[in-house]
């Protein structure tokens, strides 16, 4: 059973920071479909001709349909509703200077050592795993261990939509191995500056947010709030339905560095067919390697992709309408956030679970990848 199952690692503390600034559905409904009357006005000939194809408009009502989001926070609002720029302003800082996402992963990072009662001197690594990274080297991770003050080692790593669940895993094995005390993971998602805002299918779909999880022995941990991680299970499969082709190769390839295809685009339609039930499995098959059954499990911390994808992995999970309580949904005032979506969840929506309660953090994405974790309170 599962409360026979012996644990030495645990989650103790979790970070969340939010950007000042929010772009509601009304203000990018308005900038897109102004950008679209200017490019349709100005390739009309074109598409009189049939060479271009007229840009189809926007609203409210098809987000709401398509993905449940109603606003999103972004780290700098300037630029991305302005129709002559479409994207953010965000200034070069010197090689001096901290970086961005570096910034932004501290925020959330000293955010989850104050919940887990953690200084430097208590965390022997860091990782940041999220969907992007602002520069190959050197890691954010470490110059994130540097600003902290934390001896040991740092890394990064890319796992698209799963980067913080396979993150987890990482610092969970490290201090399963007894090559780490205390892990820190921070999931610093600055996606605003590879999403097209001249795309109708994708213009709307994310926002920006950092957050961060303290993995440590249990006993270690002083938290108020902890969870045993009882088991981890991932699993990838190749798929092109979600792509970036941004990268190092666009300079030798001679070609547009910041064409629509090296951002963010995906085919939603198969993503939604062929994701939903491969999540659903993963679930139920991580669950029973452990001898649990859904109906044991007091909380569903899910990926925040959409409304429509989430309602249905946990509606078909539970065999019933699983609401809030089962399965929080946060991507209504967040956006899809990548790595980040399932542990925004799990920061806001697990203090009211009692000990021993079951809960399960996965987030699915590019890849196809999957990342799951079944913890207990304690």
């Amino acid at each position: 059973m599962p409360s026979e199952i012996p644990a030495t690692v645990v989650i103790s503390g979790t970070g969340l920071w939010t950007p000042e600034h929010i772009i509601t559905n009304e203000e990018i409904v308005a900038s897109y479909n102004a950008w679209t009357d200017k490019y349709n006005t100005e390739h009309a000939s074109a598409i009189q001709a049939g060479e271009l194809e007229a840009k189809q408009k926007s609203s409210v009502e098809f987000i709401l349909k398509a993905s449940g989001i109603k606003q999103r926070y972004v780290y700098v609002k300037d630029g991305i509703l302005d129709i002559e720029r479409m994207r953010p302003a965000i200034p070069e800082r010197p090689e001096d200077s901290l970086s961005n996402q570096a910034e932004i992963a501290l925020h959330a990072a000293r955010d989850a050592m104050k919940s887990a009662n953690k200084t430097a001197a208590d965390i022997d690594a860091v990782v940041v795993s999220c969907a992007y990274t602002q520069r190959a080297y050197p890691a954010i991770a470490i110059e994130v261990q540097n600003e902290l003050g934390i001896m040991g080692f740092g890394f990064d790593m890319l796992v698209a939509c799963s980067a913080a669940t396979f993150g987890l895993h990482r610092g969970y094995e490290m201090v399963a191995a007894g090559t780490a005390r205390c892990v820190l993971l921070i999931n610093p998602e600055l996606i605003s500056s590879q999403v097209d805002y001249c795309s109708r299918d994708s213009h709307f779909i994310f926002g920006d947010v950092a957050t961060a999880v303290i993995v440590e022995r249990a006993d270690t941990c002083t938290s108020l709030h902890s969870y045993d991680i009882l088991s981890t299970k991932a699993m990838t499969q190749f798929s092109s339905n979600v792509r970036s082709n941004f990268g190092i190769l666009s300079r030798a390839s001679d070609v547009d560095p910041f064409s629509a295809d090296k951002l963010f685009h995906q085919n939603g339609r198969k993503v939604y067919k062929e994701v939903c039930p491969m999540a659903e499995q993963h679930l139920r098959s991580h669950l029973e390697s452990l001898g649990l059954t859904v109906p044991e499990i007091r909380r569903f911390w899910l990926h925040q992709a959409n409304i429509n994808m989430n309602t249905l992995i946990s509606n078909r999970l539970f065999d019933k309408e699983a609401g809030m309580d089962l399965a929080p949904i946060v991507l209504d005032q967040y956006a899809n956030t990548a790595s980040a979506g399932s542990i925004i969840a799990f920061h806001l929506y697990n203090h009211d679970l009692a000990s021993s309660d079951i809960g399960v953090i996965c987030s699915f994405g590019a890849g196809y990848s999957i990342g799951s974790l079944i913890v207990r309170k304690r």
